[in-house]
């Protein structure tokens, strides 16, 4: 059977990694938290990705961690991977991605190297040709391809999205009014929320978003209300959560990964605020503040789930 080329819409859930105090993945954790999401209704699952410290993890644990969350989901949404980084470390993750069952992965940048396009080229094509299975490029970082370097990528049927992470509007004008629907479009720009009403015009109909895994109800009511051209909703939301939680985020470095376990654990999931360096937890202060911000969320917007915050 041809593999399903559709790419990813709507809200896509990228789940954190939850660690003992002794460092050790929390598996019952990481089931627990999936099945969360799914329940809350988020139309994809992209595991072992940038919030799930896909860096930190031994080939092993990222083997275990597939395995988990295609074993969770169970065909529900689709199950997306990361890769990325070092290529044959990145090939040998899209060999395990497919082999467990994946319906595709994320292509992280390359470690650290500044490359040409034709670098970056000859970079995703060995990935992608890999496997049969579905890739969805992240432009970030040192990983920016250019209209014509995507234009050949997109001669490998595997090749069905763009995540953008870079911010570069007049780029993704270029890219999506020339490419068109060939690719699916993806948001991932830091916190996605904040951006989002600038990239739907363009096409992009998916997001990847952070605090859907501590207030999935609230990513939902929020990308509704920009479907729906309901203003007065998308700004309620913008000043009375999405702003202040990215306030916070943006306070330290590696918050973008931390300040969702916190969060997570402030809304009673089986969290906790522990990550693997260089990754740091968040400060007590900083914890407060987002406390005191899901407790505004909850009041204002409450969940068909019992919350005690």
């Amino acid at each position: 059977m041809p593999a399903d080329r559709t790419p990813p819409t709507g809200i896509s859930g990228f789940p954190v990694t939850p660690y003992f105090e002794s460092g050790a993945i929390d598996e019952q954790a990481l089931q627990e938290n999936i099945e969360f999401l799914l329940e809350e209704g988020l139309e994809s699952i992209f595991i072992a990705c940038g919030a799930g410290e896909i860096t930190n993890l031994s080939t092993e644990e990222f083997d275990k961690a597939a395995q988990l969350a295609i074993s969770k989901v169970n065909g529900r949404v689709p199950v997306y991977t990361g890769v990325g980084g070092n290529l044959l470390d990145a090939v040998e993750k899209a060999e395990i991605s497919e082999k467990r069952g994946a319906d595709g992965y994320l292509v992280l940048p390359p470690y650290l190297v500044e490359s040409e396009q034709e670098g970056l080229y000859e970079y995703y094509k060995a990935i992608v040709t890999s496997t049969d299975l579905n890739a969805v490029l992240y432009q970030r970082a040192n990983a920016v391809v250019n209209l014509n370097t995507l234009q050949r990528l997109t001669e490998f049927p595997q090749v069905v999205g763009l995540k953008d992470g870079v911010g570069d509007m007049e780029l993704n004008v270029e890219l999506t009014q020339e490419i068109g629907d060939r690719l699916g479009w993806l948001n991932g720009m830091p916190m996605a929320e904040v951006t989002m009403p600038a990239y739907l015009p363009l096409g992009y109909n998916c997001y990847s978003s952070a605090i859907s895994n501590y207030i999935p109800h609230i990513s939902r009511r929020f990308y509704d209300a920009l479907l729906e051209q309901d203003q007065a909703t998308v700004n309620d939301i913008y000043h009375n959560i999405i702003l202040p939680i990215n306030r916070v985020r943006r306070k330290r470095k590696g918050y973008a990964v931390s300040l969702i376990k916190a969060g997570m654990e402030i809304v009673g999931l089986p969290v906790r605020n522990t990550v693997r360096p260089p990754v740091v937890p968040v400060e007590k202060e900083h914890y407060e503040e987002l406390r005191q911000i899901l407790k505004t969320a909850h009041e204002k917007y409450p969940s068909s789930r019992k919350v005690s915050i």
